[in-house]
This record gives structure tokens, C-alpha cells and sequence, in this order.
């Protein structure tokens, strides 16, 4: 529970800075840009060696003309920085704390938090944690703004701020059929590992929340799983 008193009303909004949005937008077609035409020279050198993979496609790009070549190679790298800068906007978090409240935004969708169900905020390795009333992990995302600003945020407005995971000693590894696990955790888990293995972020990700409605809290180390339970008497 938030026990402390704000020192300020307003919301404070912690967001990657305009400029490195800019410098995206501009940094990243102009390097398409340049690939595009450096990637067009490379065709030209490459036609001339005795033996090059994807022969084909070099001989269909050498074929068409120029300058119509080029230019079409500098106007597809310019695209390719175009859309680069645009997944680096929508997987930027911006996060908007107030004392009634903690808002998570990223990827096109808002996720709310009252303040009051906040225990205990931290980030980890580029991800920012809350922590709730029951010590349950209420939402974690990643995001490359600095602990200093998120510190500075959050306790503006009363809420506790951690340099580390003050649950991270309740952790164990799992491993099949280990006890303790609620009825249904440990089937989860080892189709989470499996999803770990293969690379299959959304499926890791749905079996964490279905993880999560059981009580189980977890947190992955080199596609090793550790796994910790809520508090639900407190």
C-alpha cells in the first residue's frame, strides 16, 4: 500500500526524449539510404566475381537501369529506415504516474494502475516492475529510460522505489514437478519452457499471465524459469 504522502498533484510523464525520436526519424532513413546504395555498388562488384550466392536476383537487380537502379535501392533503404523508426516509437514505454495512478504505454495500448494497489516499483535489466498489494507482479515491460528518472518520478508522488527486486531471495528454479507449485502451475510452466526454447515471445508471454491468475510470479534467466508465489493473506 502507498502510505506516503505525494509532494506534488500532477502527473509526471517519463518518455524517451523528443530528440531521440527525432534523431530516428531522420538517423534511420538516411542509414537506409546509404545501405540502399552501398547495397547497389555491392551488386555491381559481386556480378563480376566467378562464383556469388543468390546469382539470380544480383542478375535481375544489374538488369535494370540506371539511375533507375539506385535510386530505387536509396528510396528502399530510406523505407526500411522509415519503418525502423517507427517500431522504435511504438516499442518505446512512456509511463504516466500521478498519486491516483500509474499508466503504462507501449504499443499502441494503455494499461491503468490504481496508485493505491502499487506496493513497490524497480527495474531490472530494462524492465520496469510494479509490485502489488499482495506482492503479485502487476506489470513489467521494457523500456531503456534510465532508473534515475523512473526513481525520480515515482517517489515525487510517494511510492516506494527499489534498486532491486525486494522479493528476488523467494525465487527457486523450476524444474518438473516441483512442489509447492498451485494445481495447474507446473503443466504451464513446462509449456512456457518449451515456448522459451523455440523463441515464441507472445506464447511465453500469454502462459506468464495465466501464470500469474494462479499466484505464480516469474522471471527468466537464459531461458531458465524461477518461480515465486503471491501473498494472498496480506
Amino acid at each position: 500500500m502507498n502510505d506516503h504522502k505525494p509532494r506534488t498533484k500532477h502527473a509526471t510523464t517519463v518518455a524517451e526524449p523528443v530528440w531521440l525520436h527525432v534523431l530516428y526519424w531522420i538517423g534511420f532513413p538516411v542509414i537506409g539510404a546509404a545501405a540502399g546504395f552501398v547495397l547497389r555498388l555491392g551488386a555491381n562488384w559481386a556480378q563480376n566475381l566467378e562464383w556469388v550466392p543468390f546469382e539470380g536476383p544480383l542478375q535481375l537487380l544489374n538488369s535494370i537501369p540506371e539511375p533507375v537502379a539506385t535510386i530505387g535501392a536509396i528510396v528502399l533503404g530510406v523505407i526500411a529506415g522509415i519503418v525502423l523508426a517507427y517500431l522504435a516509437k511504438y516499442e518505446a514505454l512512456e509511463v504516466i504516474v500521478s498519486s491516483e495512478k500509474v499508466v503504462f504505454r507501449q504499443k499502441g495500448s494503455a494499461r491503468e494502475f490504481p496508485g493505491s494497489e502499487v506496493k513497490a516499483v524497480f527495474l531490472e535489466k530494462k524492465q520496469l516492475v510494479l509490485i502489488g498489494t499482495h506482492d503479485e507482479e502487476l506489470a513489467k515491460a521494457p523500456t531503456d529510460i534510465s532508473s534515475k528518472k523512473f526513481a525520480e518520478a515515482f517517489r515525487a508522488y510517494g511510492y516506494l522505489w527499489t534498486e532491486e527486486d525486494p522479493y528476488a531471495d523467494r525465487f527457486q528454479r523450476w524444474v518438473p514437478d516441483t512442489p509447492g507449485l498451485p494445481t495447474g502451475a507446473d503443466a504451464l510452466l513446462a509449456a512456457r519452457a518449451q515456448a522459451l526454447e523455440n523463441n515464441k515471445t507472445d506464447d511465453s508471454a500469454e502462459l506468464r499471465a495465466q501464470l500469474a491468475k494462479l499466484g505464480v510470479v516469474v522471471k527468466d534467466e537464459k531461458k531458465r524459469q524461477y518461480w515465486r508465489l503471491v501473498n494472498n493473506d496480506g
